[in-house]
């Protein structure tokens, strides 16, 4: 089975929104497709209702998700690990123990713009608009994602 992990800084925006999305165009019983944050901020909380209203708006219930924070072992239980942004990596790269670790480690926008490291801007404390944005950006390429694997 490939395990997938989506990395975000409180895990209740952007990763499960990516998450959900690349859950729903993967075999289940072929891909292990999971979440965690950077930061503990929001552990255990469901995603941000935004998120989730913009993904039930698209045909996807993310409301089984909860937050976590990323674990070094998720480098071992992981076969590909997508970030959102630049801080993202980096806080991700400060904690792999050797290069093949780092290798796991992709900004996930690199899958539709390759190695233009762009982010997945962090609709927190924007409006509706910006999660929308942030779904279709993710849509786009988890699609990439998925035709690959």
């Amino acid at each position: 089975m490939k395990k997938i992990l989506m990395v975000c800084l409180g895990n209740i925006c952007r990763s499960p929104l990516a998450e959900g999305i690349l859950k729903s165009k993967l075999n289940s019983k072929t891909f292990l497709v999971d979440s965690a944050g950077t930061s503990a901020y929001h552990v255990g909380e469901l995603p941000d209702k935004r998120s989730i209203e913009v993904a039930k708006k698209h045909g996807l219930d993310i409301t089984n998700q909860k937050a976590r924070q990323f674990m070094i072992d998720d480098f071992e239980t992981f076969d590909e690990i997508f970030v959102m942004d630049k801080s993202n990596y980096h806080n991700i790269i400060k904690k792999a123990k050797n290069d093949q670790q780092e290798k796991k480690v992709t900004m996930i926008l690199n899958e539709s713009f390759p190695n233009e490291n762009k982010e997945v801007p962090d609709p927190y404390h924007g409006g509706e608009a910006g999660f929308e944005n942030v779904y279709q950006m993710l849509d786009e390429a988890c699609d990439i994602i998925a035709k690959r694997l």
